[in-house]
């Protein structure tokens, strides 16, 4: 069955929000939920130049969005099937120095 591109593909769209890099301390660029297609072909090395390419044109498309009912909202509106991937939010333990110096330590502390 043809999708509205007419090529007989149906990528999936992949909806998330990006995870800070391990370079980061910040939220930088963790805000906005991100709209990518799938890759449909794998990329291949033209043997002449060496260069990277591709066929498949979706996978430069990419597009942000403030919250990720807008990215569901658009993705619904134009026919594109796609899949959430929900924001993981890491737990920082707490960590007080003096645990550092407690009697009842499940290890002892050394020098």
């Amino acid at each position: 069955m043809d999708n509205e591109f007419g090529d007989g593909t149906n990528m999936v769209a992949r909806i998330y929000r990006p995870a800070r890099t391990a370079m980061q301390s910040g939220k930088g660029n963790t805000r906005e939920w991100l709209f990518l297609y799938e890759p449909e072909d794998p990329k291949t090395v033209e043997p002449l130049m060496g260069y990277t390419s591709s066929r498949d044109m979706r996978s430069q498309i990419r597009l942000s969005f403030e919250t990720k009912e807008l990215a569901i909202e658009y993705a619904e509106r134009n026919g594109i099937p796609y899949r959430v991937e929900e924001q993981h939010i890491a737990g920082r333990p707490k960590v007080s120095y003096t645990d550092n110096f407690r009697y009842d330590r499940a290890q002892p502390w050394t020098h």
